[in-house]
């Protein structure tokens, strides 16, 4: 079973894409099974306001998508992780800045400490990390804002945690 969605972005005005993103993101469990979700504070052109996201980021020419993974993880989170397996794939848009994503969404398990360190533009906005429980994750995604990027990435998130969730059982 997987979460295969494709979605619009409803919240900009639509003038074309320039760009295709390849994406991949994991819900990362520690030990005690819960789940790694970033707090995202932003003020930019997309609006500001504070959102969840899971860890991961964009594969790299000449990577897999499971070594994207894998370095979005030890970059985020600061740990090693070992890919337990692909739940779903997005599609989405931004229309904002003319891109088209092809997220991939992985479960994996946390493994050793490597230390964190942020690389890209994007990591400035991660504020600090939770590690909750599925349901607590779920609940913090339906409390979401339903506008601006906050909604996207609800929209985009929100059936991979569900899904993961039923997987979990």
């Amino acid at each position: 079973m997987k979460v295969l969605l494709t979605l619009l972005d409803e919240e900009y005005p639509f003038t074309g894409f320039n760009h295709i993103r390849e994406i991949v993101r994991a819900l990362v469990l520690d030990e005690k099974g819960q789940v790694a979700v970033h707090v995202v504070e932003r003020d930019d052109r997309f609006g500001k306001q504070t959102y969840f996201e899971t860890p991961g980021g964009g594969v790299d020419e000449g990577e897999t998508p499971e070594e994207a993974l894998k370095r979005e993880c030890r970059e985020e989170l600061g740990y090693e992780i070992e890919v337990i397996s692909e739940i779903g794939e997005v599609d989405d848009a931004y229309n904002l800045i003319g891109r088209q994503n092809h997220n991939r969404y992985y479960l994996a398990k946390r493994m050793s400490f490597v230390g964190k360190h942020f690389v890209s533009p994007g990591d400035s906005f991660i504020k600090k990390t939770l590690w909750v429980s599925l349901d607590e994750a779920i609940v913090l995604y339906e409390k979401m804002p339903d506008h601006l990027v906050s909604r996207l990435v609800k929209n985009r998130e929100l059936p991979i945690f569900r899904l993961a969730k039923k997987l979990n059982r």
